[in-house]
């Protein structure tokens, strides 16, 4: 076996995150571990990079008992670990981005030459058109997500562990990824792919490993396991209710967008949202999905269009202007861009209505801690200890504070990008509950997401973007995988 860890333990202060956990990983073995959020695979991924130390079991690299001490002994085994929090440096390029920790030099200067042909190569690999001299920081998060996998893929692993790689890339990316996965493998690179994503588990592993409260409740090869027996194991629902679709009355038009244009990134906009109605926005990652909400809510400047709420011409140039004409946006990037992490519960879940729970230019402490605490237990958010650091939270209950903060200030249009990003199968179907019960209170839900069974499962109608323009809309009774895609890379669908 290239890997074996047996019996591996693990407490932090109050918790017993692992409990005699077993794992084998063969050479050239794509081995999925699936689990909640809380479940123990982050800790255990952990253990083997070298950033936790186990409090009791052993690890076997080739059969050869091992001490990882820290990551850099991990990296010099060829352990790499890619998290699903990016680990880049923003202001470097991607070139440069890639080479960190192994910059070529020559005569005792980078090789500046050879650095940029390196990145060349790992990106076409991944099938990405990324320039290699493009600094990091222009880039969108799918697309560092892409680098971050290039930066581990270029060193040469001999087990690279994949942390949520898909999250943020759309199937497009995501299909280009199990390309270079499959490729790894058959090279001999063991590779430990850990996923919310179930039916891609379905497609790229040989193995799988469900972990619970800390436990191993089984290992199975693909053959033998159905997305629904995961779920199962994992945390005892069924596949139909991790897309619940709440069937509601659909009213008037509440959301009407009109030959919008945002400079470099889409033209020629047009689409409405109706009461109650939940809009699904699919394409490609780069298509202009996120920069067309962000241009909505009053993110980005659009150059011409218009863009009418309950009917009325509503000229959005700041968030706060988006928010007072009844507009919410759920961002993709919600540890940077959607809570504060040094704050409480209370304090994120208030934060969109401030205005109202003032008097003299003070925050009514009462109403704030009611208002919180009820839209906390609202939303189940787990625990509802509203005092708590958000940051201190899951994925998903931090996904659910979000929600929370835009659900107080009464929306008339949500706008939600990537909601279930990173979450897992019990938050995700939490998450689609909460938005079918706002669909059922008349608002209206505009929802991109890079998950194609997502948006199928949970949208009335679906547009889709190529290349900066809505090419095609789809009817729910008429949409398909095959169908979004096509249109999203570009193909007539007629």
């Amino acid at each position: 076996m290239a890997l074996t860890m047996t019996g591996i333990g693990k407490s932090f202060p109050g918790v017993r995150a692992l409990s005699e956990v077993d794992l084998e990983v063969a050479a050239g073995e794509v081995h999925a571990i699936v689990g909640e959020n809380g479940a123990g695979k982050s800790t255990l991924m952990k253990i083997l990079a070298g950033v936790y130390q186990p409090d009791a079991g052993s690890i076997h690299i080739d059969g050869v008992k091992v001490s990882l001490q820290n990551p850099l002994d991990a990296k010099h085994l060829g352990i790499r670990m890619v998290y699903q929090e990016l680990n880049l440096v923003p202001d470097l390029s991607v070139a440069e981005n890639i080479a960190l920790g192994r910059i070529p030099k020559k005569g005792g200067f980078v090789d500046r030459a050879q650095m940029h042909s390196d990145a060349q190569r790992v990106l076409s690999e991944l099938q990405t058109k990324i320039s290699p001299s493009t600094t990091l920081g222009d880039l969108t998060v799918s697309q560092q997500q892409l680098v971050e996998i290039a930066k581990a893929y270029a060193s040469d692993p001999k087990i690279i562990v994949l942390d949520e790689p898909t999250s943020s890339l759309s199937e497009h990316e995501t299909q280009a990824l199990f390309q270079v996965i499959r490729r790894m493998s058959a090279g001999g690179i063991s590779v430990i792919y850990i996923s919310h994503r179930l039916r891609e588990v379905m497609d790229i592993a040989d193995v799988v490993t469900v972990i619970r409260d800390g436990q191993r409740i089984d290992t199975q090869k693909i053959e033998g396991v159905t997305v629904e027996k995961m779920i199962s194991l994992m945390v005892g629902r069924q596949l139909a209710e991790v897309f619940p679709k709440r069937t509601v009355p659909i009213g008037e038009t509440i959301l009407e967008v009109r030959n919008v244009c945002v400079p470099g990134s889409c033209e020629d906009i047009n689409f409405t949202v109706r009461s109650g109605e939940i809009v699904g926005l699919a394409g490609l990652v780069g298509a202009g999905r996120t920069e067309v909400a962000q241009a909505i809510f009053g993110l980005k400047s659009y150059s011409r269009g218009k863009v009418f709420v309950n009917g009325l011409p509503t000229r959005i140039t700041s968030p706060r202007k988006g928010i007072k004409a009844g507009i919410a946006y759920v961002p993709e990037d919600r540890k940077n861009d959607g809570i504060i992490p040094s704050q409480s519960i209370r304090n994120n879940i208030s934060l969109a209505v401030l205005p109202s729970l003032q008097r003299l230019g003070f925050i009514r402490g009462r109403r704030e801690k009611e208002l919180a605490q009820a839209k906390a237990i609202e939303l189940n958010v787990s625990p509802p200890i509203i005092d708590r650091l958000v940051s201190t939270l899951s994925g998903g209950n931090q996904q659910k504070v979000v929600l929370a903060k835009w659900l107080a200030a009464k929306p008339a249009v949500l706008i939600l990008d990537e909601p279930t990003r990173g979450v897992d199968v019990g938050a995700k179907a939490d998450i689609h509950t909460i938005i079918g019960q706002l669909a059922a209170q008349g608002v209206g839900v505009l929802m991109i997401s890079s998950e194609l069974p997502e948006i199928l499962a949970v949208s009335d109608r679906i547009y889709v973007l190529h290349e900066g323009r809505i090419i095609e809309e789809i009817s729910r009774a008429d949409a398909s995988e095959q169908r979004v895609m096509h249109a999203a890379t570009g193909g007539d669908s007629s």
